[in-house]
């Protein structure tokens, strides 16, 4: 096909395809430079801007970033692009589709009625033409209502994943750190443990941690240890007590290969975890994380930039009916994204994508300490990833995970956004954290008494679901 061309003063610029354009409209990330992929000039981003603005979307349809005979993830999107969804912005180019999206006549029923017809490129294109203001308006009118145990996404409401990783495994400070987020509000999205070990053994321990905590204080919540997709699998088939499945996924067949994944095996983990019937008020039973980078660190980008890999993840995703996904913004490191602006930009960026494709999209908040960000930049996105209403963001101690090495929010920061916007836990979790005296009627916080249930039974000994010492 042919390439793009745009003037601009008495300068032209050429973009030789709809790969090259999109990387060159991207805003400014360290990734993207690193990868030699990245607009030379602000001035080559705009007339980028220019051309992209006037692509018809049906181009997307037949002018794909990554081959289709190079690629399972771009075989998937093409399967399943719905093209009744797609008839009513069919006609339209990435701006005017930008136009539509911003309309006040553009409700939540508008957008869900259009997800399945809209390409994760399509959706990342868009948002190239977008401001911060843009992304947040448009995302905030999405609803993606997801349930398990728990109900998340309705308006109104925003959740946490309570994540209470230890260096060791240790499960008494697991536990410890499971009550700590509990008295805080925090758990009705999952109570989710990145182990260190990727052993079924030491997995399966974890498991059954979270399964006593949560069926002896009957916790409307789910559990979940983000283990390797393939360990869960084998704790599933020796009887483990599994809710979610979790994968971390990315936008291209090779790097869901580097992690040692396809989407056949995504499939089989899908079908076995639905298979168990362990929800209650719904059966979405998988768990998947992303983030902008991860296809440039395996040598697998394909010259595309990291945005609109990352947009080809919740490709990936929304195959497979998942309760939750989460961008891990900051995670990778400076070589993808370097300064606050970049992390705050690409966070409002994946949680726009993903809501527009129909994801029930969560965010963390966090960063790595060799980068140029800081625990305000995180605020900042925090505030406006809830205006925005994200589903859930992931809470740690402190905001300092001591295991995985990274800043992220902390629990009471999580209270701070709902306390300032007037947000609210997930239905089932808010009755139960009333139901135990740790939230008003109020919606405030209360501190419990000593011998609260939560921290000992009436004799004062540790609860049974405790692991002992």
């Amino acid at each position: 096909m042919s390439g793009f061309s745009a003037t601009l003063g008495h300068r032209s610029y050429e973009f030789a395809d709809l790969r090259v354009l999109l990387a060159k409209a991207t805003p400014l990330r360290s990734g993207d430079v690193l990868a030699g992929i990245a607009a030379g000039s602000a001035e080559e981003r705009v007339a980028a801007q220019l051309c992209l603005a006037d692509v018809p979307l049906e181009r997307f349809l037949t002018d794909m970033v990554v081959p289709w005979e190079d690629d399972a993830v771009t075989r998937l999107i093409l399967e399943r692009h719905d093209p009744v969804a797609f008839a009513s912005v069919r006609a339209l180019t990435v701006g005017e589709l930008r136009d539509w999206l911003l309309d006040y006549d553009t409700d939540a029923a508008a957008l869900s009625a259009v997800a399945a017809g809209l390409t994760p490129e399509m959706v990342a294109a868009v948002s190239k033409l977008m401001g911060n203001q843009d992304l947040i308006l448009v995302a905030s009118k999405c609803a993606v209502v997801t349930a398990f145990r728990s109900t998340i996404g309705l308006p109104g409401r925003m959740a946490v994943r309570l994540q209470p990783n230890h260096p060791t495994d240790d499960l008494r400070g697991v536990a410890a750190s499971i009550v700590d987020g509990l008295l805080y509000g925090c758990g009705d999205a999952v109570i989710g443990v990145n182990p260190v070990s990727d052993s079924p053994a030491r997995c399966r321990e974890l498991l059954d941690l979270l399964d006593g905590l949560i069926h002896e204080y009957a916790i409307p919540t789910q559990g979940c240890v983000l283990a390797h997709l393939t360990t869960t699998l084998r704790c599933m088939d020796r009887g483990a007590p599994v809710d979610l499945v979790f994968q971390s996924i990315a936008g291209t067949e090779a790097t869901n290969r580097s992690f040692g994944i396809t989407l056949e095996l995504l499939a089989e983990a899908h079908a076995a975890a639905r298979e168990l019937g362990r929800g209650t008020v719904g059966e979405q039973a998988m768990y998947f994380e992303t983030g902008q980078g991860s296809s440039l660190s395996a040598g697998a980008h394909h010259g595309v930039d990291q945005q609109t890999l990352e947009a080809r993840a919740y490709g990936v995703a929304r195959a497979f009916d998942p309760l939750l996904v989460n961008s891990v913004v900051g995670f990778i490191g400076p070589e993808y994204l370097a300064t606050g602006k970049q992390v705050i930009r690409a966070g409002l960026e994946d949680h726009f994508c993903g809501k527009v494709l129909g994801l029930p999209m969560g965010c963390d908040v966090c960063y790595t300490n060799h980068m140029d960000v800081d625990q305000d930049d995180m605020d900042s996105l925090l505030t406006l990833l809830a205006v925005a209403g994200c589903n859930f963001v992931i809470a740690v101690p402190g905001a300092d995970d001591v295991m995985l090495g990274y800043q992220s929010l902390s629990f009471h920061d999580a209270q701070y956004a709902r306390q300032v916007l007037g947000l609210r836990p997930a239905p089932e979790f808010e009755d139960w954290l009333t139901g135990q005296g740790l939230l008003g009627t109020d919606g405030r916080l209360v501190m419990p008494p000593a011998r609260h249930a939560l921290l000992a039974d009436p004799s004062g000994r540790p609860s049974s679901a405790l692991p002992p010492g």
